[in-house]
């Protein structure tokens, strides 16, 4: 028994100098997209040289909040760092430094090596929705997220070719205690998909938990040699980070796995309000993150993530995909790129309530922005609405097959004798022809000439009415119902999956439920 519902029932510290060769990137096959069209760069050298300046002088002379972290304190002085009354400032240069270690690229290993993804490079991969209270459907309308509608949204992202990597939650689950929550999260993730997925990061133990029950599915040998957990971690802006994140970094960094340094940002809140104020403390806090993971174990990798939107500021209400959001969403990749980083930017992100021009609109905005200046790993691609508070049935469907159009965007076009088909036009010369509906080379390439958009519709006027008039909602609706119809889950033993089964259980019956 391993069906998706099964959990319902349970109740150094010296200076670097330059970037070593670390990449640990290897030769196999990837199920990412992999670019071909350069980034867009909406920055200026000189634009970038300043970002970079005034991010060394938050480093220096603000400084980071290390929430009274002493050991960690003492790293930081040991790299070069000054320590004043538990904040850490960095001496020009030294954030570049602390960070060369970790690589511009590496491989996250899914439980199917077929599906295992590189990040950094030329690489570009989605992941869905995640940390999402509430989620709706057009049948039974918005609701908190339960263990059955994470289940679901699981086997979605499984059964999407646009996205390549798992969130940690795609919805939270109301109906479990948030201190068991991470228990079922998993659980799905290692049994309902098998594309690479995401830890738990809410506390250092529900961290563990979720690296022990990844070396129940894949072995010891593999989660101690292989990148194959990434952790989400976010940066308390303006700033500083909280004991627990430290403490989650530190495992993650301890274990060799992955982690995004994310400074979360409403400019105006978290940040001044001004973009050119947003980037460089962005950058300044990401370059502490990565210095982190560093001082714990050096080459552990770690991603440039940022996440920056602005606010209305006449309510005080946050808004996405606005010009301002979606110029520093594309100055983000520029800024990593700098630092020899793999970048996480964007999303299809709105403050729309539903699936409409609004919605779309937003999304297209700052999803269209990272994919273009060279983001490798877009998070938050698929179902998000009304400002990450909700996850949509029809929108996820919708955003990962547009995910699929943005991967085949960034492949560009292909100028080999395929793609300037010259026998398509003798073709056409000797047979007499008119058109090249006929041509060989038109039914050679018709399958993969062009995505499959069946989610957009291309008939005529008379058609679409005969056929009900459906708007892309209704269709929507459709498709992610067929999805999960059609799903299989991914084959795992039976022990390895009644010893993951055995450990939920375990773990849950040695805990009270705390919903706090």
């Amino acid at each position: 028994m391993r069906s998706g519902h099964i959990l319902v029932k349970m109740s150094g510290q010296r200076r670097r100098r330059s970037r070593p060769n670390r990449s640990t990137v290897t030769p196999e096959a990837r199920s990412n997209y992999v670019r071909v069209l350069a980034p867009y760069e909406v920055l200026t050298g000189e634009q970038v040289a300043a970002v970079e300046s005034h991010a060394e002088r938050l480093l220096e002379r603000i400084g980071v909040d290390m929430a009274g972290n002493d050991e960690l304190c003492e790293r930081f002085e040991a790299a070069g760092a000054r320590v004043d009354a538990g904040r850490v400032h960095l001496p020009a240069g030294l954030g570049q430094e602390l960070c060369a270690t970790a690589p511009p690229e590496f491989v996250m290993t899914a439980r199917n090596p077929a599906r295992s993804v590189t990040f950094g490079g030329n690489n570009l991969v989605f992941g869905p929705g995640d940390s999402i209270p509430f989620v709706t459907d057009l049948d039974r309308g918005r609701r908190y997220g339960t263990v059955s509608d994470h289940a679901n949204l699981t086997k979605l992202v499984q059964m999407s070719p646009g996205l390549q990597h798992n969130g940690q939650a795609v919805c939270e689950i109301a109906d479990v205690a948030v201190n068991k929550r991470h228990l079922d999260l998993s659980f799905h993730q290692l049994t309902l998909t098998d594309k690479p997925l995401m830890g738990a990061t809410l506390t250092p133990e529900a961290a563990r938990d979720s690296l022990d029950m990844l070396r129940i599915v894949l072995g010891d040998e593999t989660v101690d040699n292989q990148h194959v957990m990434l952790a989400g971690t976010n940066v308390q802006s303006p700033l500083a980070f909280e004991a627990r994140t430290l403490d989650v970094l530190r495992i993650y960094a301890e274990a060799n796995q992955p982690a995004l340094i994310t400074p979360f940002v409403i400019a105006g809140a978290m940040s001044p309000v001004t973009m050119a104020a947003v980037l460089a403390q962005a950058h300044a806090e990401v370059q502490m993150g990565v210095a982190i993971m560093q001082l714990y174990r050096d080459g552990c990798p770690a991603v440039y993530s940022s996440f920056v939107t602005t606010m209305d500021l006449r309510t005080g209400a946050p808004t996405y995909g606005t010009p301002e959001s979606t110029l520093a969403n594309a100055a983000i990749p520029q800024l990593a790129r700098r630092l020899g980083l793999p970048v996480r930017a964007g999303g299809h992100i709105t403050s729309s309530k539903i699936l409409d021009g609004q919605a779309m609109q937003e999304s297209a905005d700052a999803g269209t922005a990272a994919v273009m200046a060279g983001a490798n790993y877009v998070l938050q691609a698929a179902g998000w609405l009304e400002g990450g508070l909700t996850i949509s049935f029809e929108k996820f469907v919708v955003d990962a097959q547009r995910c699929e159009a943005m991967g085949r965007l960034v492949q560009g076009v292909s100028f080999d004798g395929n793609g300037f088909a010259d026998d398509a036009y003798d073709e056409l010369a000797s047979s007499g022809g008119t058109t090249f509906l006929a041509a060989a080379h038109t039914h050679a390439n018709m399958r993969t000439a062009n995505i499959e958009a069946d989610l957009a519709d291309t008939t005529s006027f008379e058609q679409w009415s005969e056929e009900g008039s459906l708007t892309v909602l209704e269709r929507a609706n459709t498709k992610w119902k067929r999805m999960l119809a059609d799903y299989e889950e991914p084959p795992l033993a039976d022990d390895v999956a009644g010893a993951l089964t055995e450990f939920v259980t375990d773990k849950k019956g040695s805990m009270n439920d705390a919903w706090y």
